[in-house]
């Protein structure tokens, strides 16, 4: 496969890399680490399998399968994206699920998931744990992942306006992977865009894929 020879010479050169790195670093205090503002991926051919997985936001509730997002976004990449969002879905329940995804080695998994755990009232550092255990398993597997975050269905998101939860930034963060933002705080905060309260609509999943798209493009993965 492609992206398996791919990973095994991007090991190579950061073997033969890392004691210039850490040279560098001793000299100068630069630390050399993967920059926010540098593009993240490596482009994926037209064939690779994507795996989006979630829940009802990657599934596409509220609207008919092929006009999920993971649909739209593989007739614009060309990719194989293979939906793997289920409704109502729990952190929790896609971290018992990774192992079924490590299984079908995919060349990236999009991971947008813990909208339901704020509307069951689950704690934020139980949210953060399953979804940073779920990361933990992918990349142990070496398969690549987008963190996208989920809105913070508070009060304000019932009156129409969405914003991330802040937990996706710090996860993020503190696992070194990128983060796809505010994607779906903006079609939550548009009406024309919702099917309900909380999910799109199929204009509203074309949106969401047309940023997302944007974004993969921007950072490197998708052309």
């Amino acid at each position: 496969m492609v992206l398996s020879m791919n990973k095994s010479i991007n090991k190579l050169a950061w073997s033969a890399f890392k004691p210039v790195a850490v040279l560098i670093t001793l000299l100068t205090g630069i630390s050399v680490t993967a920059c926010s503002d540098e593009p993240s991926g490596q482009y994926l051919p037209a064939d690779s399998t994507v795996i989006a997985l979630g829940d009802s936001l990657t599934y596409g509730y509220g609207a008919s399968p092929e006009t999920s997002y993971p649909a739209v976004l593989a007739t614009m990449t060309g990719w194989q994206v293979i939906n793997a969002g289920v409704n109502g879905n729990t952190s929790a329940d896609v971290l018992a699920r990774t192992n079924e995804i490590v299984a079908q080695d995919p060349d990236l998994v999009l991971l947008g998931i813990g909208g339901n755990d704020v509307l069951q009232r689950t704690q934020p550092a139980t949210t953060t744990e399953n979804i940073t255990a779920t990361i933990s398993k992918l990349k142990a597997a070496d398969i690549p992942v987008i963190l996208i975050a989920e809105p913070y269905f508070s009060s304000s998101a019932l009156f129409g306006k969405a914003s991330d939860n802040p937990i996706y930034k710090d996860i993020a963060a503190s696992e070194n992977v990128p983060l796809y933002s505010k994607g779906w705080s903006s079609v939550l905060s548009d009406d024309s865009l919702k099917s309900d309260q909380i999910h799109a609509n199929a204009a509203g999943y074309r949106h969401f894929a047309e940023g997302l798209y944007a974004y993969l493009q921007e950072e490197e993965w998708a052309r």
